[in-house]
């Protein structure tokens, strides 16, 4: 399926929903994406020299220039949205906001404690301009406590939370920092869960109300199994993965001839012990006491993945995914991939997780789907990410009943571009 920059299709679960984005960067900015994935209109709040992300160089070691003034960072957190540049320190320009709030659903922002509230733009103040305004509010630590002003970016949510030392092997001499902005996504997707259940609430209580997430918050829940179970247990921590001595040798990383890995995921292991040495070819162990149950083989760990790493050496990892699948048991395992493997992988293909968009600047591009699939209101990728306040004519004139008098006087003192 291919995409396209026409709007005339769209019927997604949040067709009708108006989203007043005020955000940046990567947090604030993936919940927006998601909801316009999902139909909503969102409008994209940005100061006259724009989201400070348009101006990013690199991410890590991959470059972000796409030409004809793209940034993929840009592009990426900003699909399906139209752009309204106002420079809100104006009465002038907040007065646009308040305007487009009187006839919005959701207002999302994501700066620092205290700031909207300066600006004019806090939740006390845009609840009595539209009383049912779901107020999206995305912040470092939670709005409480002694650190509920302090400024963070992706790496302070991974810190904090405990997901680096979760990540971390437990030889390592500095913790492992997850690329790919990984505290951010998880905060942008609980933000936009948390702002979905608002308004299923205002649909049936009629009221709106404020939802507040943060990187601290978020990237906990992303770990909520382990954090609940230590407290449930007084503290306890769960250890880091131990490969060579795993407590359960099949629910474990193998390398295979050709470089590749494999990971094994029996989390029951006794009824696929006996099938696997057979798919192996390996019936001599089957009788062997050491590893007759998994309380056996967790106690003799290391010789159970010393032979299993022996015998996968043996075979390139699409020949084992070839045997186990030929196998009657239905083994749980995986073959390790990169990002770079995902656009060739047949299910990732089939339910196009990853889709076609002809970008009317770039051409046809791939992008990462909207992760959900709806039967009957398909979401997708719409538009792709605009301009520097790319709309504001368009929103100001068409929606708001501004003369082309009115842009011209506001263009003169600063206030739009």
């Amino acid at each position: 399926m291919t995409a396209s920059s026409s709007t005339s299709d769209i019927n997604g679960p949040l067709t009708g929903i108006k989203v007043l984005d005020w955000t940046i960067w990567q947090f604030g900015p993936v919940s927006t994406s998601m909801m316009g994935d999902m139909g909503a209109d969102v409008i994209k709040i940005e100061s006259l020299d724009g989201d400070p992300s348009r101006g990013l160089a690199r991410a890590s070691s991959m470059k972000m220039n796409l030409g004809e003034g793209r940034i993929a960072y840009f592009e990426t957190c900003n699909r399906n949205k139209r752009s309204i540049a106002v420079d809100l320190k104006t009465g002038p320009g907040r007065q646009i906001i308040y305007d487009l709030c009187k006839e919005s659903d959701v207002f999302v922002q994501n700066f620092r404690s205290g700031v909207a509230e300066r600006l004019g733009l806090g939740y006390e103040k845009l609840r009595k301009i539209n009383s049912k305004l779901i107020y999206g509010s995305a912040n470092g630590y939670g709005p409480f406590g002694p650190d509920a002003n302090q400024p963070s970016f992706d790496g302070c949510g991974q810190a904090r939370s405990g997901l680096m030392i979760s990540a971390t092997q437990d030889n390592q001499e500095y913790p492992t920092q997850i690329t790919q902005g990984v505290s951010d996504q998880i905060g942008g997707i609980m933000l936009c869960q948390g702002i979905l259940a608002a308004l299923v609430s205002r649909s049936i209580k009629g009221i709106g109300q404020k939802v507040e997430t943060s990187h601290l918050s978020a990237n906990m829940w992303l770990q909520g199994l382990g954090v609940t179970m230590s407290l449930l247990q007084g503290g306890a921590g769960f250890s880091a993965y131990n490969r060579t001595e795993p407590v359960n040798p099949l629910s474990n990383v193998y390398r295979t001839s050709d470089g590749r890995f494999i990971m094994m995921m029996h989390l029951q292991p006794d009824p696929y012990w006996e099938p696997l040495l057979e798919a192996m070819e390996l019936p001599q162990f089957i009788a062997d006491p050491r590893y007759k149950d998994m309380v056996s083989r967790s106690h003799n760990s290391a010789e159970v993945v010393a032979l299993l790493d022996k015998r996968f050496m043996e075979k390139t990892a699409a020949e084992w995914d070839a045997t186990f699948r030929a196998f009657p048991t239905d083994f749980i395992y995986s073959l390790v991939q990169t990002v770079q493997d995902l656009p060739y992988d047949p299910q990732v293909i089939a339910n196009d997780f990853i889709t076609k968009f002809d970008h009317p600047v770039l051409g046809e591009v791939q992008m990462c789907n909207h992760p959900s699939i709806y039967s009957e209101t398909p979401a997708g990728i719409w538009k792709e990410a605009p301009e520097v306040g790319q709309h504001t004519e368009q929103i100001l004139v068409d929606e708001l009943g501004y003369s082309w008098d009115d842009i011209a006087r506001l263009q003169k003192v600063g206030t739009i571009l």
